[in-house]
């Protein structure tokens, strides 16, 4: 349309390709000295596994045509880099690879906002509960941003001028961020309204959109003054699953999409929108039991503390052969469960019915949620975590398979729920607790 000199109304066609085409918008960064996580589009094995040895495992790895319809995968070692490429249908000069250096234990955030001639007019600078390498689109936002450093804040403030002003925005645009103590890195900008522009013009109570569209029709705009961004209550949105209708999948959450809705809700405090946002996706709190898996030793110390406080109210907790014994030397109690096939190699010669088994406990009902954290990326078949978590799906029993959010999560129908010394108090408290008001009440 550009081309052909189609009037185009905000933000100029060729700012659109210089923030959508990867090599232009990375040009742009370095020169006006924002940094970006290192990255390369390759078009060789050898090239790729070059790049790898450089940067070092874990890497977001993107090809061009894989099967199964998986678009990217973040791999932390050869093996799985090897199994993963296998998958792609060809890597060539036509069809390049995007391979980027990963991230471990960093925060996402985002700046949705509206842009003048390159200056901001309106923003909102949220953050997920949980780390990068889940999708935008299945991430559980918050906003206002709740555990951010102030510098960070300012210092994404500042980047987002800069991109505004050399990219010329007039218009909607939304930039995600990358944020390790300090250390503030851009994954991309999107030159448009991104998802949570509803969700965050709703807890506002500013209309970004309404104001995009009066920048981009040339309408006289009033910046809002700086009292609209404080508020005194906070936005959860949370992100609405149908694994349950998706016979054999893996419940778990990553770098692809697989959310079908979601649902934002706001709360006096953070614990109060989190839980009502939980709850209206589909989650329950506990009131007696819960299984924990928690995979990867840095998931076992995540979710040490959620564990300690189940425990603190009375929660029966059962947990699988690792996190059993990692909980143990902590003093904290809790039932070691066996997992499928498990048994028979670690007890020999027992009777297996007389052991506590986690598909069994689960189709009894003995267990009200599941906290599974896979170990990796399984690419050539069945495990013991999946059987679970799909069991538990197809039981309709609650599962959450990201360690930030089931802390998270624990945490918020605890705080929630202060006077209990049960844990039948507590899930019957911290739903008591909950107010529900209108919209406009808040």
């Amino acid at each position: 349309m550009d081309a052909q000199r189609v009037p185009i109304l905000g933000t100029t066609a060729q700012s659109i390709d210089n923030a959508e085409d990867r090599d232009k918008f990375s040009a742009m960064l370095d020169r006006i000295g924002v940094d970006q996580p290192e990255w390369r589009a390759l078009s060789s094995m050898d090239d790729i596994h070059a790049f790898v040895q450089k940067v070092g495992y874990p890497v977001l790895v993107r090809p061009s045509y894989v099967l199964s319809g998986a678009a990217m995968n973040v791999c932390s070692n050869e093996e799985e880099l090897t199994r993963f490429l296998a998958l792609a249908a060809n890597v060539s000069k036509k069809h390049p690879v995007v391979v980027s250096k990963f991230m471990l234990n960093t925060k996402e955030v985002e700046m949705d906002a509206v842009a003048r001639n390159g200056e901001i007019i309106a923003y909102a600078i949220s953050e997920h509960v949980e780390y990068a390498g889940v999708h935008s689109g299945d991430a559980t936002i918050m906003f206002p941003a709740q555990k951010l450093y102030v510098e960070t804040v300012r210092r994404i403030k500042k980047i987002s001028g800069q991109i505004a002003r050399e990219l010329n925005i007039s218009g909607p645009f939304n930039i995600q961020y990358l944020a390790r103590e300090n250390e503030i890195k851009v994954i991309e900008c999107n030159l448009r309204a991104s998802r949570s522009f509803p969700f965050v013009s709703k807890v506002l109570k500013i209309n970004l959109i309404d104001i995009a569209t009066r920048i981009m029709l040339g309408l006289p705009v009033e910046k809002p003054r700086k009292s609209f961004f404080d508020f005194d209550y906070v936005g959860v949105k949370a992100s609405q699953f149908s694994f349950n209708r998706l016979q054999g999948t893996d419940p778990v959450l990553g770098v692809d999409m697989a959310s079908t809705g979601e649902v934002g809700c706001l709360g006096e405090d953070a614990n109060a929108a989190l839980l009502k946002a939980m709850l209206s996706v589909g989650q329950r709190v506990p009131e007696k039991s819960v299984l924990i898996s928690a995979g990867d030793p840095k998931h076992k110390n995540m979710l040490l503390e959620p564990a300690r406080l189940l425990a603190s109210r009375g929660y029966e907790l059962f947990a699988t052969k690792g996190t059993a014994a990692f909980f143990d030397q902590y003093h904290i109690p809790c039932t070691r469960v066996f997992l499928p096939n498990e048994a028979e190699d670690e007890k020999p010669g027992v009777d297996t019915a007389t052991l506590p088994m986690a598909l069994d406990m689960l189709h009894s009902k003995a267990i009200e949620l599941v906290i599974s954290i896979p170990k990796e990326i399984d690419l050539e078949g069945v495990n013991n975590g999946y059987k679970v978590r799909r069991a538990a799906i197809d039981l309709n029993i609650p599962v959450i398979s990201n360690p930030r959010l089931a802390g998270a999560f624990v945490k918020a129908f605890m705080a929630m729920a202060p006077a209990a010394t049960t844990s039948l108090e507590t899930a019957q408290q911290a739903l008591d607790a909950l107010d529900i008001n209108a919209w406009d009440e808040y």
